[in-house]
């Protein structure tokens, strides 16, 4: 069971750094939901598929796992950076207050559920290590899912206090993190 929750807390710091990110520009109670269900639902789904799919599949997921994660991120993360570029150069029209908040909430999800993708793609392989090494399958979903959850949550606590301290910039900011995080996943260096 400790390997189990130090396998979890190792493949969850990607998703503490990327929740930083995310929490940069902004973070409200529906943004913690958000990341609560997008990156539970990913981080304990994925080594159950991981663990169903089988070793030949699994593995050659694994072997481009690494670059398939990077590369969205850094799409989201560049994603992030040009709508704030955006928005600098041209400012908002007055659009209707609902209309703002509902394309807000669309593009938050979007990204929300990207970056968890992204970050839960290596856990194909996770699942499939979990099965050869007898591990339950239900306990280790939910370990993974707890685990990843909190993490996320923190990293998110954490980006919301650093984006107060830089204002408007929280959102370039967050998307150059993002790509920061995609980058030194590609690399090897997180994940």
């Amino acid at each position: 069971m400790l390997a189990l929750a130090l396998v979890a807390v190792s493949v969850g710091f990607s998703n503490l750094a990327a929740s930083i990110g995310l929490g940069v520009g902004g973070v409200t109670m529906a943004t913690r939901i958000r990341v609560l269900l997008a990156f539970g639902l990913f981080e304990a789904a994925m080594p159950i598929i991981g663990l169903l799919i089988g070793a030949n599949v699994a593995t050659s997921i694994g072997r481009q796992a690494k670059w398939i994660g990077a590369a969205l991120l850094i799409a989201v993360g560049c994603y992030g950076i040009v709508t704030f570029i955006r928005s600098v150069r041209a400012p908002r029209e007055q659009a209707p207050a609902a209309a703002r908040k509902s394309s807000g909430g669309r593009r938050e999800w979007l990204t929300v559920g990207l970056s968890a993708f992204a970050l839960s793609i290596d856990n194909l392989i996770v699942g499939f290590a979990l099965g050869s090494y007898q591990v339950n399958l239900l306990i280790g979903a939910l370990v993974f899912g707890f685990v990843s959850i909190a993490m996320s949550l923190l990293g998110l606590e954490f980006g919301a206090r650093l984006g107060g301290w830089v204002g408007d910039s929280g959102e370039m900011i967050g998307g150059i993190v993002l790509v920061g995080v995609g980058l030194a996943i590609g690399f090897g260096m997180l994940g």
